[in-house]
C-alpha cells in the first residue's frame, strides 16, 4: 500500500484523465511508477557498467556484432 500527495495541478490532470478514459487514478499512477522504475533501473545498471571500465562499443559496432551472431 502506498499513499502519496500530489500537487493540486497534477491531481486535477489525473482526475480528468481517469474520467475521460474510465480508468482509475490508481491505474495511471501504477503505470507511471512501473515505467519510471524501469528507466531508473536501466540508468543505474548503465552507470555501474561504465564505472567498471573495459572496452566500449558504438551502437554501430554492437549492431554489427548482433548481425554476425544471427
Amino acid at each position: 500500500m502506498l499513499a502519496l500527495r500530489l500537487p493540486r495541478e497534477i491531481e486535477k490532470r489525473l482526475d480528468a484523465l481517469a474520467r475521460k478514459t474510465g480508468r482509475s487514478k490508481s491505474f495511471y499512477a501504477r503505470e507511471a511508477i512501473l515505467r519510471h522504475i524501469e528507466d531508473l533501473e536501466d540508468y543505474h545498471l548503465a552507470q555501474r557498467r561504465l564505472a567498471r571500465g573495459g572496452p566500449r562499443l558504438t551502437l554501430e559496432e554492437l549492431e554489427a556484432e548482433v548481425d554476425k551472431a544471427s
